[in-house]
């Protein structure tokens, strides 16, 4: 995977916004979550109880 996200003043990964569209993850990672493209990222975790793009990502 990528792992090539911008840090904030602390190094840590900054926070991806929850208006990303699924398909841009999805181009990103070489992943298919199997849900439309144009879905936000902010709905998806919602829908599935999935704290931050990294747990999505890294499965947990």
């Amino acid at each position: 995977m990528k792992g090539c996200r911008s840090r904030n003043q602390n190094g840590l990964l900054r926070d991806k916004r929850d208006d990303t569209h699924i398909g841009t993850i999805e181009k990103q990672y070489g992943i298919d979550l199997g849900v439309r493209s144009d879905m936000q990222l902010g709905t998806y975790l919602e829908k599935h109880n999935i704290k931050s793009l990294n747990d999505l990502i890294t499965g947990r």
